[in-house]
């Protein structure tokens, strides 16, 4: 009934205002939300900090839907978000914590790609056929899994995988997500200049600068 209000626990957050069935979202009201819903999640330490403002800007701008303001930052809307950045700034939270913003946003599943090489190993091409298609994930750590190797024949399963929802983009506007601590050179050559491709297709890439602190320490 209040697309622009949210709850922590008992405490409500308003996003911004509710005009002729719009909402005018207001960036400020929406750190707080999220700072306080981060630290639900994630624990006590949690902060949103003024350094990762500009990231956090574009992908609530991403999330929100907002048309002009995504044009200004030469983000689509028809594709999903590549979150790179350095190992601990914070990719993997932002990308569990952003689905809460929309009410009504289609949601997703985010999943370690490492833990699918491991169930392909274990399973098999089926894997790659169920990653491949049906609902929007964002794979977590994309380009430091392993390779997969299912009765003595490798194979590069997430590089598959992207191929699959590449298909999936263009025939049922699915979207996918993921992060990444790799460059675009390293991608590639973790994937090929075919996958690459197609990622640049799949993605919009939202970046941290390269001196992001380790969150984790």
């Amino acid at each position: 009934m209040n697309p622009h209000i949210r709850f922590v626990g008992h405490k409500q957050y308003v996003l911004g205002s509710l005009k002729d069935n719009q909402i005018c979202y207001d960036f400020n009201k929406i750190l707080l939300y999220l700072n306080a819903k981060g630290q639900t999640m994630f624990g006590k330490n949690f902060r949103i900090l003024e350094q990762d403002r500009d990231v956090i800007y574009k992908l609530c701008n991403y999330y929100i839907k907002d048309p002009l303001n995504c044009k200004k930052l030469d983000i689509d809307l028809n594709k999903g978000i590549l979150l790179s950045g350095p190992v601990g700034c914070g990719k993997s939270s932002l990308m569990k914590l952003l689905r809460y913003l929309t009410p009504y946003g289609r949601t997703y599943e985010v999943i370690p790609a490492r833990n699918i090489t491991f169930a392909f190993n274990n399973i098999g091409f089926k894997i790659v056929e169920d990653y491949g298609e049906g609902k929007s994930y964002c794979f977590d750590d994309l380009g430091v899994e392993p390779t997969g190797r299912y009765f003595g024949k490798d194979c590069n399963v997430m590089g598959e995988i992207l191929l699959s929802r590449y298909e999936l983009l263009l025939n049922h506007n699915i979207h996918t997500h993921a992060t990444t601590n790799l460059n675009a050179q390293e991608l590639e050559e973790r994937y090929g200049g075919r996958v690459r491709s197609r990622m640049r297709q799949l993605f919009n890439l939202i970046a941290f600068k390269e001196d992001s602190m380790d969150k984790r320490i």
